[in-house]
């Protein structure tokens, strides 16, 4: 879903909280998730794990119809590289995923040659 970021999603975004440490992280997954809550740890309701959250200031306000907040959440699935080094994405990365290094309060993040797992040579390409 990264490439579907707008800067209107991430323009009330105050803080990222990590829950895991990146140094062991290559990439993680962005989305968008709907809370309740625009400051506490939303809920994780996919398959895998939840590695990071946003926090919303104070002038962030929910969507009228649904009274809930759009924030992004961080995940990885049991068959991301972190789990299962030599499976699927042993090279490559899924569409949404990002180098956590990269995150920061209102921006998207970026795809780097560590988070696809290439070579500099061939990440430059």
């Amino acid at each position: 879903m990264s490439s579907l970021l707008t800067e209107s999603d991430l323009l009330h975004e105050e803080k990222v909280v990590w829950l895991e440490d990146l140094d062991r992280l290559d990439y993680v997954r962005q989305a968008l998730d709907k809370t309740r809550r625009r400051n506490t740890k939303p809920p994780y309701l996919r398959d895998g794990r939840m590695v990071g959250y946003v926090v919303l200031d104070d002038q962030a306000e929910p969507d009228p119809d649904s009274g809930l907040y759009k924030r992004r959440v961080f995940f990885l699935l049991p068959h991301d590289r972190d789990s299962d080094p030599d499976g699927v994405y042993h090279q490559g990365a899924p569409g949404e995923a990002v180098d956590p290094r990269t995150i920061e309060p209102k921006q998207p993040g970026a795809k780097t040659p560590r988070s696809q797992h290439r070579s500099a040579a061939i990440a430059q390409t």
